[in-house]
């Protein structure tokens, strides 16, 4: 298997901790970045994992792992494992990894899982709406879909995501979190193929010619796989279209990265907003 052969890879780096008596990874931690890699897998496919196997009514439980060993990882290397499904039963999938450094492959896994009932874990006909979502995520397809719209027409799911966020996660007092221009702002909304909502964010005015977008929030399990991304693309190509210049939004400064990655670029001093460490951002459009 090459590097190639998988759409998804999952990058890991080696810790002091995993290296054994030999000087290079003990063979059962690979156990352990395989499934590390899984659930980046379940994250590509925008598929919040105990909340979605709660929906379908069962749950995804190994039944066979085979690794065969041709090389070994060493301290501080940096690996990439990569995860594909690549064949259906009835109740179980099959599931191929590799684990690279650079171009090198060194082990290759076939896994097994089953779907059962959590509750008798007796296996169960694996839901045609997961099987539709793999096969599409592995043909290149779009599993993310985003839509612009009012607060009145997307405010009840954006609300749930920048509670979930913002008050719970963040602690930002919930007086502080709400604003009379949302009634105003364009809402963008990321919804999985499940309907779940995972990512919001707001489009509004600045000042003539110049945009702002605020109140980007991606639920916690779907951060670092690329929603965050889309919603903001998704508001860019809309201030465009409206003739906006400029787009300037207050960055958290835990997300600077993200943005600068966008094509933004601070502007000014940090200052404190809500109690957390914010910096103006802009980007020319």
């Amino acid at each position: 298997m090459k590097r190639t052969d998988f759409r998804h890879l999952e990058p890991l780096r080696v810790r002091w901790a995993e290296i054994d008596a030999q000087g290079i990874v003990f063979n059962g931690h690979y156990l352990t970045y395989l499934d590390t890699a899984v659930s980046g897998y379940w994250r590509a496919l925008a598929m919040p994992y105990a909340e979605t196997m709660k929906s379908l009514g069962g749950d995804l439980y190994v039944r066979r792992a085979t690794l065969d060993y041709r090389g070994s990882a060493r301290y501080d290397d940096r690996l990439d494992i990569g995860i594909r499904c690549r064949e259906f039963g009835n109740s179980s999938m099959k599931v191929d990894g590799a684990v690279f450094h650079g171009e090198h492959m060194l082990v290759q896994a076939e896994m097994v899982y089953v779907f059962a009932d959590p509750a008798t874990q007796s296996p169960q006909p694996v839901p045609d709406a997961l099987r539709g979502l793999i096969h599409d995520f592995e043909a290149g397809q779009p599993v993310v879909d985003i839509t612009l719209g009012s607060w009145a027409e997307h405010g009840q799911a954006a609300t749930a995501i920048r509670r979930e966020v913002f008050v719970e996660e963040q602690h930002i007092p919930a007086d502080m979190e709400w604003d009379s221009a949302d009634a105003s702002c364009l809402h963008a909304l990321a919804r999985n193929r499940f309907g779940l909502p995972l990512a919001t964010g707001r489009l509004l005015e600045h000042v003539p010619g110049v945009a702002k977008i605020g109140r980007m929030a991606v639920r916690r399990s779907m951060r670092g796989g690329q929603i965050g991304r889309l919603v903001l693309d998704a508001l860019m190509t809309q201030a465009k279209q409206q003739g906006y210049r400029e787009v300037l939004l207050h960055a958290q400064l835990s997300a600077e990265n993200f943005y600068l990655r966008a094509g933004f670029q601070r502007r000014g001093e940090p200052f404190e907003e809500a109690g957390i460490g914010h910096v103006e951002m802009v980007r020319a459009i």
